[in-house]
């Protein structure tokens, strides 16, 4: 779950950065200056779209971890529980 929700946090801080991109603005007033501003935050969008899209997975598969090993931890209660009421020893 930890190197899940770690990878997550790395995607979130990209973010912080890629925002930067979608931000751009033209080094300069003349046509291609903005032309190619546009194009750069076009793919700072596209860039944190991406991002978001990897932290939401990230996310979901630390909750799936979570509760795999709760539903493990569960089960292995019962058991035990279940070898010790017929004398059984672990």
């Amino acid at each position: 779950m930890k190197d899940w929700n770690d990878l997550a946090n790395d995607f979130r801080d990209d973010q912080q950065r890629a925002e930067l991109l979608a931000q751009a603005n033209g080094p300069g007033i003349e046509y291609a200056s903005e032309g190619n501003a546009d194009q750069v935050r076009g793919s700072g969008r596209a860039l944190l779209e991406t991002l978001d899209e990897r932290e939401r997975y990230c996310r979901a598969m630390a909750k799936k971890f979570e509760t795999a090993l709760g539903k493990y931890a569960t089960a292995e209660d019962t058991h035990t529980s279940e070898i010790k009421r017929t004398g059984g020893t672990l």
